[in-house]
């Protein structure tokens, strides 16, 4: 079972010495952050980050994600879930089990959002 999120991270490179310079100063790069899996802590990721397929708070991520990487981060945007059938059929039963945490009807509503 494997699933990772996929972030598109601009990455911004500030050299430390005089006389010293880069182009291009900004790049972007692909992050990868592995997904829990269904039921384990952080399972929840997409619902509490990720709602509606944007950031919800994508200061705070752009932030958290340059401390992660310790190099200065101007962007972070949310491209995609890469899973295999085994962690699909894990989350959408995760799912199932808690749809109420999730204020929808049926777990395809979920996905969706």
């Amino acid at each position: 079972m494997d699933a990772r999120y996929r972030f598109a991270v601009t990455i911004r490179v500030e050299p430390q010495v005089d006389g010293v310079s880069v182009s291009p100063a900004e790049f972007e790069t692909a992050l990868y952050y592995r997904a829990a899996v269904p039921e384990d802590p952080g399972w929840r990721f997409f619902r509490d980050n990720l709602w509606r397929g944007q950031l919800n708070a994508p200061e705070d991520f752009r932030e958290r994600t340059a401390d992660a990487l310790a190099v200065p981060v101007t962007q972070v945007e949310f491209r995609v879930l890469e899973t295999d059938e085994e962690y699909l059929d894990a989350l959408r039963a995760a799912i199932a089990s808690n749809l109420s945490d999730f204020k929808a009807a049926t777990v395809d509503e979920v996905l969706t959002k």
